[in-house]
C-alpha cells in the first residue's frame, strides 16, 4: 500500500507531475522493469546535471526526476535562489530524452516523494558521495532500504556547478575552461 503522494505543484506538461510519474512507474513495473529516480534543484541546468541524468537513466527502464520546488530551493540555498523557476526547470528536465517524468516536491528532502514512488534505484552525482562513496551513506539510503531499493552514486563531472556559474556571472570568480572549443579560446583570449 502506497502512502498519499507528496505535495506536488502543478506541472504544466504531460511528463510533469504526479499523474505523469505514476503512469510511467506503473507501466515500467507492469513490464517487470527497473524504476530509477534522482533528485535535486537543477537550477541553471548544466553539463554536470545532464551527465548525471544520462548515467542514471542507463541504470533502468525509466527515470523520474524529483525536483525541489522554488520554496524548497530557497530554503536550502538562500533567498536569491532559484535563479530559474520550478516551471521552467521542470520543462527543461522533461524535454531531455533521458528523463521520463518530473515530480516537483516542496519539502527540503525527497523522502516523501521517494516513499510514494518507491524506486528500485536512487541516483546521486559523485559530488554527493559520502562514506565509502557507494551511496549507502546518503540520507536517502535509509528510505530506499524500506522496500529493498538501492542507492547509487554516479561519477561527478568536475568543474560544473550552478554555484560557480552564478559566481562567474557576478564577476566573483571565473569558470575554469573545460575544453578547447570556441568558448574556452574566447575565455583565454579575453585574459591577455
Amino acid at each position: 500500500v502506497h502512502t498519499a503522494p507528496p505535495v506536488v505543484l502543478a506541472g504544466g506538461g504531460e511528463r510533469i507531475g504526479v499523474a505523469a510519474a505514476g503512469a510511467v512507474v506503473a507501466e515500467v513495473r507492469a513490464a517487470g522493469g527497473t524504476v530509477v529516480a534522482t533528485g535535486g534543484c537543477f537550477d541553471l541546468l548544466h553539463a554536470g546535471h545532464v551527465a548525471t541524468l544520462q548515467a542514471a537513466r542507463q541504470l533502468g527502464d525509466c527515470l523520474v526526476v524529483c525536483l525541489n520546488s522554488d520554496a524548497s530551493v530557497a530554503g536550502l540555498k538562500g533567498p536569491d535562489r532559484p535563479v530559474v523557476s520550478q516551471g521552467d526547470r521542470s520543462r527543461l528536465l522533461a524535454a531531455l530524452s533521458c528523463v521520463d517524468a518530473v515530480l516537483v516536491f516542496d519539502e527540503p528532502t525527497p523522502h516523501a516523494a521517494l516513499s510514494w514512488l518507491r524506486p528500485d534505484i536512487w541516483v546521486k552525482g559523485g559530488d554527493y558521495a559520502t562514506g565509502g562513496g557507494d551511496g549507502s551513506a546518503l540520507p536517502e539510503a535509509e528510505v530506499l532500504r524500506r522496500w529493498g531499493g538501492q542507492t547509487v552514486v554516479v561519477p561527478y563531472l568536475h568543474g560544473r556547478s550552478t554555484t560557480d556559474m552564478i559566481a562567474a556571472a557576478r564577476g566573483e570568480r571565473r569558470v575554469a575552461p573545460t575544453g578547447t572549443g570556441r568558448a574556452a579560446r574566447l575565455k583565454t583570449e579575453g585574459t591577455r
